[in-house]
């Protein structure tokens, strides 16, 4: 199957997820279930990346700043704004599709060879729709919460690191933190996560939703919905970049 081959039945796919829907009752539990799972479960390997990821930007920021003109608020000010702009929402989303999107493609794979997905088609249900819809609308709500959680502890990894390292006075990192606030920075990092929170879970779930073969498909399936969703994060963090910077 070619690129735009696959291009396309994606987003047949993603239009089978809106017809013969259930009714909301049935979508709000499974919505709830699928929350739990993407975002409870992730928030322990989204704090190490993130506190970690401060830690180290702050130190070598601090160690490429040897200028004595540029005043030290400088490295928080960086770390500030990496983890705004790039760090919080793009790294942890990566992460996230390694986490979440495995889960998903390999969950729904399982399931299309051994005639679960068959079943429920005929039962008379849209199977994309049950199965899927409430996956991607779980992500959305729950990514945005663990990219605010995971820029929080970014700063405060960097705030950790730079003062127990003498890199940075505690008053000094504080001062950098609020100096020179571009607000827009928040809800640019929120609207980068929603369109990757959708991005991973769509792509592994197309992924794991058509696979074919037995077990060892179900393991290619969950390696190349991965690295597609990767792929498609990365691309849309430079367009998104593009339109809205």
């Amino acid at each position: 199957m070619n690129l735009l081959t696959r291009v396309g039945r994606y987003f047949i796919f993603l239009g089978t997820l809106f017809t013969r829907r259930e009714k909301v009752s049935v979508y709000a539990k499974q919505i709830l279930e699928e929350a739990v799972a993407l975002g409870i479960d992730s928030i322990f390997i989204v704090s190490i990346v993130s506190t970690f990821i401060g830690a180290v930007t702050c130190v070598q920021t601090a160690y490429n700043l040897v200028s004595p003109f540029i005043p030290d608020y400088v490295i928080s000010l960086i770390v500030r704004d990496m983890t705004l702009l790039e760090l919080a929402p793009t790294i942890t989303c990566i992460v996230l599709a390694g986490k979440v999107g495995s889960n998903i493609a390999s969950g729904l794979g399982t399931m299309r060879i051994s005639e679960q997905i068959d079943a429920l088609e005929v039962m008379g249900l849209n199977s994309a729709s049950y199965l899927v819809l409430p996956k991607i609308i779980a992500a959305v709500l729950v990514f945005p919460m663990l990219i605010t959680i995971a820029g929080f502890l970014s700063i405060w990894g960097g705030y950790v690191a730079g003062t127990l390292s003498g890199a940075i006075t505690p008053e000094d990192y504080v001062y950098g933190i609020r100096a020179d606030f571009i607000p827009f920075n928040v809800p640019f990092a929120l609207i980068k996560t929603v369109v990757f929170a959708f991005l991973i879970t769509s792509i592994s779930a197309f992924r794991g939703y058509y696979t074919e073969g037995g077990a060892l498909e179900v393991g290619k399936a969950s390696t190349t919905a991965v690295t597609n969703s990767c792929i498609a994060v990365l691309v849309a963090d430079y367009l998104l970049a593009q339109l809205l910077l």
